[in-house]
């Protein structure tokens, strides 16, 4: 017969569980989204310089990367808090949403600075396009405008340089984050190395890759326009 300290303690068990279904749940529908993010801004750098180029894809191009970073921050402050729980009560197994995360953000981060090459060796004249557009967003242009007597345009080219630098170093410090708590070894990964007993992901190695990656982007951070 259940007594009404384990019907208590029954209704806290199917509660804490449905609470971590809904958790898993979020994550797999964040994970899924960051994926496909990650996709169509990748099929659209295809296009850079191709007969589809034009300002309103730069002005996507511009859109979605802005959306994928901010998604990977906020499924990165979802996820990170449940891992290291997990790793302070003594719990190692392999977390999956982590591994994905952590791959999509390498892939991701590879992606910004073919982005960042892309716009220094094809440009894009927007000039024209922000002429165009209406909205608050143009009124510091037209103050400055009165004020200077001079036409003011920004400079898309050089904005985008400086903003995809800053979203490659967020990036690349997630990575960073997210490395410490990866496992030695993927179960997944059907590759030779998988039979070493240090697995194809030892920490070194991957701290390697994000050292290099940082270097990558300490080069590409400085502006040809200084």
């Amino acid at each position: 017969m259940l007594t009404t300290h384990h019907l208590h303690h029954l209704h806290h068990h199917r509660g804490s569980t449905a609470i971590e279904l809904d958790k898993i749940t979020n994550l797999n529908t964040l994970i899924v989204e960051i994926n496909s993010h990650v996709a169509l801004f990748r099929d659209m750098l295809i296009h850079v310089g191709q007969a589809k180029d034009c300002p309103e894809l730069r002005e996507k191009i511009r859109k979605l990367r802005r959306t994928c970073v901010e998604a990977f921050k906020h499924t990165n402050q979802v996820l990170m808090p449940q891992v290291k729980s997990a790793m302070a009560e003594g719990i190692l197994t392999d977390n999956p949403h982590l591994v994905l995360l952590f791959y999509m953000a390498q892939l991701f981060l590879r992606e910004l600075v073919k982005s960042y090459r892309l716009i220094q060796v094809v440009p894009m004249d927007m000039s024209g396009y922000y002429e165009n557009r209406a909205g608050p967003s143009n009124l510091g242009n037209v103050i400055s405008q009165i004020l200077l007597c001079k036409q003011f345009t920004p400079d898309f080219n050089e904005e985008e340089l400086c903003s995809i630098t800053k979203d490659s170093q967020d990036i690349a410090m997630l990575l960073s984050e997210m490395q410490e708590y990866m496992p030695q070894h993927e179960a997944y990964l059907e590759r030779n190395a998988a039979l070493d007993t240090n697995g194809p992901w030892p920490a070194k190695r991957r701290q390697n890759y994000i050292c290099k990656n940082m270097s990558l982007l300490c080069c590409v951070s400085r502006p040809n326009y200084l």
